[in-house]
C-alpha cells in the first residue's frame, strides 16, 4: 500500500528549534527568587549517621534551607515509580538515617548562588557509625553478610528468585550430542546521556507545585511526588518540553525531586537542582553488572536440545528496576533461538554499590551476550557455520515468546539472511585472510529480539486527543515523553496520514501533565506502537465526523467519499468534492466543526528483529580492537520515519560499542568510592571513533497491533552489536571473551596464554 507521509522523511517538528537554540531543557527555567539546591553526599558505603549538624551550614549567608532525614517526610518509596513487573520494591527515603552506598545523599542545601550552597555543604557535620560493606553479588550472598535492607525476601535479595521452564531439560540434555556451558559476566556502563539530572520546582499561594524536570515519565513523576508529599494529584503540575536524552535511566524518581520541592516550600521561593557530571553518576543509574551461567545441549546437526541458565544481576543499594530486569532478562532466554527444553532462574542481589536501574536493553543485552556467545562456540565445537546454526534455530512464526504471545513472521530469519547475502559472508568465511602486520581481522554476527511494550509486566495504555481546527490544521494532544528521538515527529506522520492532511498541518501538544492525556511514559520501545496507535486511532475518529459533515454537504453517505491529500471527493467522481477547509469552516447557516477524538489503546506485544555483522581488526601488539564496520540489519514492522528509525539504530550500535570495549563505570572494592565517574576516566566512543553503518531496514512482519504495522526500534540496536563483536574478535585471533567491555590488556593477556607465553 502506497503512503503520503508514512515511511517518508520528513524535517523533525523539534529542528528549528534545537538549532536556533530556542528549544528550553529543565536546566534552562530561570524564575523570579529562584534559589539553588545541592545535595551532601556520603563519604561511606554502609554506615549509620550518628549525627548531623547544619547549625554552622544555617548561620552562612545566602542559605535559606537545609533538609536532613530529621526534616523531611519518611515515606518508603520504589526509587522506580513503574518496575516492569508486579513486583514493587518500596525500600527508599527522601533521605535516610543510614547510608547504604559512597555518594548517597544525607543531606540538601537551598542558597542564593550555587557556590553558596557548596560551601553550605562544606560546613555540614556527619558523624558515621561504620558498617560492613559489600560489593559483589557472591559476597552480599554469604551466610554472615551485613543485612542492607530489612524489606525483601532476605538474605539481600531485591525479591525471591524467579524461575522460568518448559519441557523437560533433564530429558533434552540427554538428548544432546554436544553440551557447552560457560559463565559470563557483563560490566557496569552508564547511559552517560548528555543533559544531566535537572529539576525547577515553584509552589503557589494556593499549594499548587509546578515541577519543570527531565523525566521520561512525567505522569509517573507527578504521581510519586504527591503521593510521598501528600498532595492530590490536581495540586502538582509536571512540565517536560525537551530532553537531552534518558536512555531508560529518567524513568526513575532520584533525590533531587523531593528535595527541590521540599526545599521550594520550606523557603517559599522557587528552587531549581542540576546534578554536577559527577553526581550523574554518582546518585544516577546504571546498567545491572551481571554474571550468567549458561547450558546448552545440541544435537551433531546444531538443532538445539536443552538450555539451563542462572542469571544473578547486581542492583546496587536500592531495588529501582531490579526486579523488571531480572524478569524481563531472565525471561529472554525462553526465546530468540528456539529450544523444547528449558530450565532457568534469576536473581537480583542488593550490595552496597551505585545503584542500577533501567537501561536501554533492560536486562535483555546481559543475557543474549551471553546466549548470542555460546551459540557461536557451539558452531565452532560442531564444525558448522554460525549463520547456519543461528538460521536453523532461529525463532519464527508461531513460536511463543517470553511474553507468552505467538510470534508474527519470520524477522529474525529475514535479518540472517539479507546480512548473510550484504556482507559476502559466505565468500569471506572461504576467502583466507593474511595478516596485515599487527592487524589480525574477523567477522561476527550478533542477532537479538525485543518487545515493543512492556506487557505482561505492566498493563499499559496509550492514550491521545486530536481535534481539527477551522481552517482543517490538527492538533495532536499526547502525554508521550520526547527524549531527542523524534517521537513526537512520527506520531504527527501518523495523524496527518490517518486523515489524509499534510504533515505540516499537524502541531504537537505535549510535556504537561495539566493538559496532556496520562501516559505512562517513554520505555520499552513503545511510543511508536503503543502511542502511535492510540494517535491513529484517535485520528481515525476525527475521520468519521468529518466525513459525516462532508456527506451531508455533498449529500452522499460517507463510505463513498474518499479522503486524501486534504482534499475529500465522492468515490467515482472526481469533479464532486470540497476541500478538508471547506468541510470544516463554518459557512452560512452552518458553524464550523468541532471534531475531536479521543482514544485509549492497551497494547499486548510486538517483537522486532536484528542481526548484526561486524567487521573488526585485532591489533595484537597492543590489544586494541578496532571496529571496522558494521551491516545491522533490522525488521521492526511498517517504518514511519526512517531516518529518525535509521538513527536510532545507529546510536544504539555507538552505545552498544562503548559497552562491548570500553565503558565500565567501577568502584573501589575495598571502600565503595567511585573512581571514574567523570567524561575523562570514563571512556566511550566519540564520533571519529565510530566505523561505517550500513543500516538496512525491513519490514517483512508488520503487526497488526501497530500504526500501519509498525513496531518499535528504540532498544534492538543496543543488544545485538556487543556478541557481533566479541565473536568478530573470535574469528580475528581464536580467543573467546565471555565479559564485556573487552579491554586491550586483557587480549594481550589472553593472546599470551594462547601461546604459552608467561604473563606479568
Amino acid at each position: 500500500m502506497n503512503h503520503a507521509i508514512i515511511g517518508k522523511s520528513v524535517t523533525r517538528t523539534d529542528l528549528l528549534g534545537k538549532v536556533t537554540g530556542e528549544a528550553r531543557y529543565a536546566g534552562d527555567i530561570d524564575l523570579p527568587g529562584l534559589l539553588y539546591g545541592k545535595i551532601k553526599r556520603s563519604t561511606v558505603a554502609h554506615a549509620n549517621i550518628k549525627r548531623i549538624d547544619t547549625s554552622k551550614a544555617l548561620a552562612l549567608p545566602g542559605v535559606k534551607a537545609v533538609l536532613t532525614h530529621a526534616n523531611v517526610p519518611r515515606v518508603l518509596h520504589a526509587g522506580s515509580p513503574h518496575p516492569r513487573s508486579a513486583s514493587v520494591t518500596c525500600d527508599q527515603y527522601i533521605l535516610d538515617d543510614k547510608v547504604r552506598y559512597w555518594g548517597e545523599g544525607i543531606a540538601a542545601v537551598a542558597a542564593v548562588t550555587e557556590e553558596i550552597a557548596e560551601l553550605a555543604l562544606a560546613l555540614i557535620e556527619v558523624d558515621y557509625e561504620e558498617l560492613p560493606a559489600v560489593f559483589t553479588v557472591e559476597a552480599a550472598q554469604l551466610p554472615d553478610a551485613p543485612t542492607i535492607h530489612q524489606t525483601g525476601p532476605g538474605g539481600n535479595l531485591v525479591l525471591a528468585p524467579v524461575a522460568f521452564s518448559r519441557g523437560d531439560v533433564a530429558r533434552g540434555f540427554a538428548e544432546a550430542d554436544l553440551i557447552i556451558e560457560g559463565e559470563y559476566e557483563g560490566g557496569r556502563p552508564t547511559p552517560a546521556y548528555m543533559e544531566p539530572n535537572v529539576c525547577a520546582c515553584r509552589w503557589d499561594g494556593n499549594g499548587n507545585l509546578t515541577v519543570w524536570i527531565s523525566t521520561q515519565t512525567a505522569f509517573m513523576v507527578r504521581g510519586i511526588m504527591a503521593e510521598v508529599l501528600g498532595l492530590p494529584l490536581h495540586k502538582v503540575r509536571v512540565l517536560v518540553d525537551h530532553m537531552g536524552g534518558g536512555f531508560g535511566a529518567k524513568q526513575d524518581l532520584f533525590q533531587h525531586e523531593f528535595l527541590c520541592a521540599l526545599l521550594a516550600r520550606e523557603t517559599r521561593r522557587p528552587v531549581r537542582m542540576e546534578y554536577s557530571r559527577e553526581e550523574t553518576f554518582v546518585g544516577g543509574r546504571s546498567r545491572h553488572p551481571a554474571k550468567i551461567w549458561l547450558k546448552q545441549g545440541f544435537r551433531k546437526d546444531g538443532t538445539l536440545t536443552a538450555r539451563q541458565a542462572r542469571v544473578v544481576f547486581n542492583s546496587g543499594a536500592y531495588g529501582s528496576h531490579g526486579p523488571g530486569v531480572t524478569i524481563v532478562g531472565t525471561s529472554a532466554l525462553l526465546s530468540l533461538y528456539r529450544c523444547e527444553h528449558i530450565q532457568l532462574e534469576g536473581r537480583c542481589v542488593y550490595t552496597n554499590s551505585p545503584i542500577a536501574g533501567a537501561f536501554r536493553g533492560y536486562g535483555v543485552v546481559q543475557t543474549y551476550y551471553a546466549l548470542d556467545i555460546q551459540m557461536d562456540e557451539a558452531a565452532a565445537r560442531l564444525g558448522i557455520d554460525p549463520v547456519e546454526l543461528k538460521l536453523k534455530n532461529a525463532v519464527r512464526e508461531g513460536d511463543i515468546a517470553p511474553s507468552n504471545h505467538a510470534l508474527i513472521g519470520h524477522g529474525l530469519e529475514d535479518c540472517i539472511k539479507r546480512g548473510r547475502e550484504l556482507s559476502g559472508w559466505d565468500a569471506r568465511r572461504r576467502q583466507a585472510r593474511p595478516p596485515t602486520g599487527a592487524l589480525r581481522s574477523g567477522w561476527g554476527l550478533g542477532c537479538e529480539m525485543h518487545g515493543s511494550s512492556a506487557y505482561p509486566g505492566i498493563q499499559e495504555q496509550g492514550n491521545a486527543i486530536v481535534k481539527m481546527n477551522e481552517d482543517g490544521t490538527v492538533v495532536l494532544l499526547t502525554g508521550t515523553a520526547g527524549l531527542g528521538t523524534g517521537a513526537h515527529t512520527a506520531l504527527a506522520q501518523i495523524v496527518a496520514e490517518e486523515l489524509g492532511v499534510a504533515f505540516d498541518d499537524v502541531s504537537v501538544v505535549h510535556g504537561d501533565t495539566d493538559v496532556v492525556p496520562w501516559d505512562i511514559g517513554a520505555f520499552a520501545s513503545h511510543t511508536t506502537y503503543m502511542g502511535g496507535r492510540a494517535a491513529q486511532m484517535a485520528a481515525a475518529e476525527v475521520k468519521r465526523q468529518l466525513l459525516a459533515r462532508a456527506a451531508r454537504q455533498l449529500d452522499v453517505a460517507p463510505e463513498e467519499l474518499e479522503l486524501g491529500q486534504g482534499a475529500i471527493t465522492v468515490r467515482g467522481d472526481g469533479m464532486r468534492g470540497m476541500t478538508v477547509c471547506q468541510a470544516v469552516m463554518a459557512r452560512k447557516g452552518v458553524p464550523a466543526a468541532q471534531l475531536v477524538g479521543t482514544a485509549t489503546y492497551h497494547p499486548t506485544k510486538s517483537y522486532s528483529f536484528a542481526a548484526h555483522y561486524v567487521e573488526v581488526q585485532v591489533d595484537i601488539e597492543t590489544g586494541y580492537i578496532t571496529v571496522s564496520q558494521v551491516i545491522p540489519v533490522h525488521e521492526i514492522g511498517k517504518v514511519i520515519h526512517p531516518v529518525g528509525a535509521a538513527g536510532q539504530i545507529e546510536g544504539g550500535i555507538q552505545q552498544g560499542i562503548g559497552h562491548t570495549l570500553y565503558e565500565d563505570y567501577q568502584i573501589d572494592l575495598r571502600t565503595g568510592r567511585s573512581l571514574n565517574a567523570n567524561f575523562v576516566d570514563y571512556k566511550m566512543p566519540l564520533s571519529m571513533d565510530m566505523p561505517p553503518i550500513h543500516t538496512v531496514i525491513l519490514e517483512t512482519a508488520p503487526d497488526p497491533g501497530g500504526p500501519f504495522g509498525a513496531k518499535g526500534v528504540g532498544e534492538d540496536p543496543i543488544v545485538a552489536i556487543g556478541p557481533a563483536i566479541a565473536n568478530a574478535v573470535y574469528d580475528a585471533i581464536g580467543v573467546r571473551f565471555r565479559h564485556y567491555p573487552i579491554k586491550p590488556e586483557q587480549v594481550l593477556q589472553a593472546l599470551a596464554r594462547q601461546a604459552g607465553t608467561p604473563t606479568v
